[in-house]
C-alpha cells in the first residue's frame, strides 16, 4: 500500500478513489461490437497509453469515455461518480479535458488570444463586446500562468498560423489545461509530426504537472514507450493485454497483432 494510502474505520480515503475508472465498457453499432467489456482504472498521476491497429475502438472508447457516444452497457465512473449517463460539458466540470486528432485552433490570432477564448468559453460570464481583454485581470494572469508553466511565455503574441505544427499540437494541449481539469485524454498528440517534433512532443508531455492523471492514443511508439508508465493494447475492442512499457515490448501477441513482427 502506498504511503499517501490511509485508512479511516476500515473506508477508504479519497486518495485511493480513481480518477478514472471503466467498468465493463461495450459499445454496439448495429451488428458491430466496437467495444467489448473494456475494464480500465487510472488513479492521480497515472500516465496511461491505449495503443493498437486502426480500427481497434481507440477513438470510440475516448467517445464513451468523454460522453460524445452513448455507452451499450457498462460504467464510466469519474471520482468515483457515475458519469455514464452524463453530457460531455458536465464531465469537463468534474475534471475531465480531452484533445482532438485535428487541430481546432485560431490560426490569425496570437497564442495568448487563443489561450483567452478557450478559458473564458468555460465560465458562465462570456465577453462583453465593449469592454477591452486586459480588463479580465483574473482570466490574462491565469493564462500567462499556463503558458508559463509549460513554456510557450515568450511565443505568447505570435500568430498560431506562424507556429510550427509541433508548437500547434502542443498548443492544443495547453487550451485543454485551461478548464484545470484532474484527467487529460489525449487523441494521438503526436499525429502528423516529424520525428524531431515527436520528440519535442514527448519532452513537453513529461514537463506537465505529477498530479495530473493522462491517458493517451498514440501510433508513435517512441512517445508512448517514453511517456507512458502502462500500456494497454486494444484489439477488435478487447483490451488485449495491459502492462508496463517492458513487458508490452516483449509481448509476442503485441508483436504479432500490433508492431508487425512475424
Amino acid at each position: 500500500m502506498s504511503t499517501d494510502t490511509q485508512m479511516n474505520g476500515g473506508q477508504t480515503t479519497a486518495s485511493e478513489v480513481a480518477v478514472l475508472e471503466l467498468k465493463g465498457l461495450c459499445k454496439s453499432f448495429g451488428g458491430l461490437q466496437a467495444t467489448r467489456d473494456v475494464t480500465l482504472r487510472i488513479m492521480a498521476g497515472d500516465r496511461k497509453a491505449i495503443i493498437g491497429p486502426n480500427g481497434a475502438g481507440k477513438t470510440t472508447l475516448f467517445n464513451l469515455i468523454t460522453g460524445i457516444y452513448p455507452v451499450t452497457s457498462g460504467q464510466v465512473l469519474l471520482f468515483g461518480q457515475d458519469v455514464t449517463s452524463w453530457p460531455s460539458h458536465r464531465r469537463t466540470a468534474l475534471g475531465m479535458a480531452r484533445t482532438f486528432q485535428v487541430t481546432s485552433l485560431f490560426p490569425r490570432l496570437t497564442v495568448l488570444n487563443n489561450v483567452l477564448l478557450a478559458i473564458k468559453g468555460l465560465r458562465p460570464s462570456k465577453f462583453v463586446m465593449w469592454r477591452f481583454l486586459s480588463s479580465y485581470k483574473e482570466v490574462y494572469d491565469k493564462a500567462h500562468h499556463l503558458l508559463e508553466q509549460v513554456g510557450f511565455l515568450d511565443r505568447k503574441d505570435t500568430e498560431v498560423r506562424n507556429l510550427s505544427h509541433g508548437e500547434q499540437r502542443q498548443l492544443e494541449i495547453v487550451l485543454g489545461l485551461a478548464s484545470d481539469p484532474k484527467i487529460l485524454l489525449l487523441d494521438e498528440p503526436a499525429a502528423g509530426l516529424s520525428s524531431g517534433e515527436s520528440t519535442e512532443m514527448t519532452e513537453f508531455l513529461m514537463k506537465l504537472d505529477p498530479k495530473l492523471a493522462i491517458l493517451l492514443i498514440e501510433h508513435d511508439m517512441d512517445v508512448v514507450f517514453d511517456v507512458a508508465d502502462e500500456i494497454s493494447v486494444l484489439h477488435f475492442g478487447e483490451v488485449l493485454e495491459t502492462g508496463a512499457p517492458e513487458a508490452i515490448k516483449k509481448s509476442k501477441r503485441v508483436q504479432e497483432i500490433y508492431l508487425g513482427t512475424d
